[in-house]
């Protein structure tokens, strides 16, 4: 998938290796110049194949590179960054390995989940080398190695999960992911950074039957939400009973209390009825109106 972005250039070792081979041959064709007193074929040739031999011999490996190098066809040491040099013909390195971290994308097309839902599933994985000779050792190519193994063990976890759990539950699907990859990836010297689910993608023809679903289930919370509501204020409302019971002007004095604010959002003017200040003394009674009309 093009991302547009830049990849480091190589050009610089390509550069030097040119430069060793040119600069060697030069010498040998200025060798032949001065013992000789001309250049002939036998001397292209010579000059040629010592460059030849020279420019495999003398490395330029980069920063965030190890180069992996082979003596007679056995393992012999990783070397580099810098100028690494072989023997000519007897060593020479097989694989140049990157260090830094890497993001391969991955997917699982149309796989089955428990609840037997096909799905696309969209991840990446950022990883990168430890290890450069059980890189170069224990696997043929490492890169594809980790798209596969990635692919695999992604399909493994969606099948294993529901529909329901592997949509919910993404970042407990990105950690099981990590963990099995990093498990298994750790015997090729990859260690791995992380893992990101991008999308999950549902048939169609369910989305329409999962939106009524979550429709339906929202409101059935809310009917729950309201009806505990309705519940506590009816378990209120009979300790408030309770208290007023026995006190009936604690009774009329609420009475008067929520008349009061009534009118005191309504704007409007309060009129007391008889009712209210029965039961009070005269001096209990003029006290009560005088609180509940005060600011209305």
């Amino acid at each position: 998938m093009e991302t547009g972005r830049r990849r480091t250039s190589r050009n610089g070792a390509v550069v030097f290796t040119l430069a060793v081979f040119a600069f060697v041959a030069a010498l040998v064709l200025a060798g032949f110049q001065i013992i000789m007193g001309a250049i002939g074929l036998a001397a292209l040739l010579t000059a040629v194949i010592v460059g030849a031999l020279a420019a495999s011999s003398v490395h330029l490996v980069m920063e965030w590179e190890k180069a992996v190098v082979m003596r007679l066809g056995k393992f012999n040491r990783v070397a580099g960054p810098g100028i690494v040099f072989t023997w000519p013909i007897v060593e020479f390195y097989t694989l140049r390995i990157d260090q830094r971290v890497i993001a391969t994308y991955f997917g699982a097309e149309e796989t089955l989940t428990a609840d037997l839902v096909p799905v696309n599933v969209d991840a990446v994985i950022f990883w990168m080398v430890f290890s450069a000779k059980k890189a170069a050792m224990e696997v043929e190519d490492y890169a594809s190695a980790v798209s596969w193994m990635a692919q695999a063990t992604l399909r493994k976890a969606i099948g294993r999960a529901s529909l329901s759990e592997v949509a919910a539950r993404r970042d407990q699907l990105d950690a099981e992911l990590k963990d099995v990859l990093t498990e298994k990836l750790s015997e090729w010297g990859i260690d791995v950074m992380d893992v990101e689910v991008r999308d999950i993608v549902v048939p169609r023809e369910l989305q329409q039957s999962m939106a009524a679903e979550a429709v339906a289930t929202r409101e059935k919370n809310a009917r729950m939400i309201l009806a505990e509501a309705e519940a506590d204020i009816s378990d209120m409302l009979k300790d408030a009973s309770a208290n007023y019971a026995d006190d009936p002007e604690a009774m009329r004095l609420r009475t008067m209390h929520l008349a009061y604010e009534s009118v005191k959002q309504s704007g409007g003017t309060l009129v007391i009825p008889s009712a209210f200040s029965e039961g009070f003394t005269d001096s209990d009674a003029a006290e009560a109106i005088a609180k509940a009309t005060k600011g209305a």
